[in-house]
């Protein structure tokens, strides 16, 4: 099992997972965050951390495509250990729908 980040994150990026993270998994996109797969340990102490109710266990029915997107974007996004401010307009976007199809960037974000 691994944890996986969805559509809540972006454009939120909240990072008090990164924080609490005992692996540091998580890699940094212009406007979400991932969970490498491979990396995580599955402690699950990010899923709680999260403001934005973005993250849970792979176990959860529908989420392939979203642990996919995680593995293929962690190989390529730079590692984030450092918890940084969120987006100025980050509550705006937190529970909007199908922020994926409308907001997602492939761009890497700053990583620490």
């Amino acid at each position: 099992m691994t944890f996986v980040v969805t559509d809540n994150c972006i454009r939120c990026k909240y990072m008090d997972c990164v924080e609490v993270c005992p692996v540091d998994c998580f890699y940094e996109g212009e406007n979400m965050l991932v969970i490498h797969p491979d990396e995580c340990i599955d402690c699950g102490v990010c899923e709680p951390e999260c403001p934005a109710k973005a993250i849970f266990p792979d176990t959860v029915p529908g989420l392939d495509d979203w642990l996919a997107l995680n593995a293929e974007y962690a190989s390529v996004w730079p590692n984030i250990a450092v918890k940084r401010n969120p987006p100025v307009d980050a509550k705006a976007f937190d529970g909007e729908a199908n922020k994926l199809a409308k907001y997602f960037s492939p761009e890497p974000g700053l990583g620490d």
